[in-house]
């Protein structure tokens, strides 16, 4: 540098410099000058090199009004960052000045006022925008230390200085204030009833997927015991209707019907044989009760009885047809 310029950018090398001493009469000028070259120029080395661990802190709280629930907040922040001379002319004429020399420790002294002003304001301008809740600021410190990288390179690149990295590692909270608390612990709790009610609902699928299973595997069992015993489902409930039947108190109304059932036979198989002897049976122990006065209330009663052995595979349309003629043939 010379008289307050910037003259020229030299890279890595040997290089000779040349000056505007005079050489006859210098030591005569720099009695005049108080051993001072009137020709005066500075020379800088640069490192070029990224400064890393810097630390930075917010020298106050952040306020803010806290995006998720509404109310007011103050928080603290503080982390480390690495910056890199990019702009070597653009450094020298904006910060060095008359400093000998600029070390990290000054690099930081230098812009400590200007990165408080500008971490506030991004700080609490990515809060918002983002919408992140103060009680989940912890995990996405990342993602607003990304965001913060990415507002801030601009304003350092304007004093010939990269900001290669930027990080968040804390946040203060404002622990024990009411208004902090009291929401902290609405959010938790809220947090807590929904697992509560997630874990009720698996509950629920749980005992309903296990009944499930039960019954298969109890209609499996029940299956091969009809298998063992030489019947089917369908025959099995052929034996609870002539069961039904037989235990009616409206069976003794086929006192006068006189055909005696052995048709029954005909429904096939042990079934058949089960229920015209469960009918028979039935009829014979109804044979000895008084007839009904209402005769068209015991024919009633009759069909009804054929109409539901029928319905359940009892009997064929032809047996209920046949059973059907010869109980109006018994009536008339």
């Amino acid at each position: 540098m010379m008289n307050g310029q910037a003259l020229d950018l030299f890279g890595a090398g040997r290089y000779t410099l040349e000056t505007q001493n005079i050489p006859k009469i210098g030591k005569a000028l720099s009695r005049a000058t108080d051993g001072q070259t009137p020709f005066h120029c500075e020379v800088y080395f640069i490192n070029k090199t990224e400064q890393m661990a810097i630390k930075w802190g917010t020298d106050s709280k952040v306020q803010f009004m806290e995006p998720t629930y509404n109310f007011p907040i103050s928080i603290g922040a503080s982390g480390e960052m690495s910056l890199r001379a990019e702009d070597s002319r653009r450094l020298l004429l904006k910060l060095v000045g008359t400093e000998n020399f600029l070390d990290q420790e000054n690099l930081t002294r230098y812009f400590r006022a200007f990165l408080m002003t500008k971490v506030k304001s991004y700080l609490a301008q990515v809060i918002r925008e983002q919408k992140i809740s103060i009680f989940e600021i912890d995990e996405r410190l990342n993602e607003i230390s990304s965001a913060l990288l990415k507002m801030l390179q601009p304003d350092f690149a304007d004093y010939g200085i990269a900001l290669e990295r930027f990080f968040i590692t804390t946040i203060v909270k404002p622990d024990g204030e009411a208004s902090y608390e009291k929401f902290k612990s609405l959010h938790f709790r809220q947090y807590a009833d929904i697992a509560e009610a997630k874990l009720r609902q698996q509950t629920a699928v749980i005992d309903a997927e296990t009944l499930a299973q039960r019954t298969v595997i109890e209609s499996q069992a029940m299956a091969t015991k009809r298998a063992k015993e030489g019947y089917t489902y369908q025959q099995e409930r052929g034996f609870d209707v002539a069961q039904d039947v037989a235990q009616n108190e409206a069976v003794g109304q086929f006192t006068n019907m006189g055909v005696g059932f052995g048709t029954m036979a005909g429904v096939g198989g042990a079934v058949g044989g089960v229920v015209g002897s469960a009918v028979n049976n039935a009829f014979e122990s109804v044979n000895n009760q008084p007839q009904q006065a209402d005769d068209m209330a015991v024919f009633k009663a009759k069909i009804d009885k054929l109409t539901m052995m029928k319905e359940a595979g009892m009997l064929t349309d032809e047996e209920f047809n046949n059973l059907k003629t010869q109980l109006l043939a018994s009536i008339l």
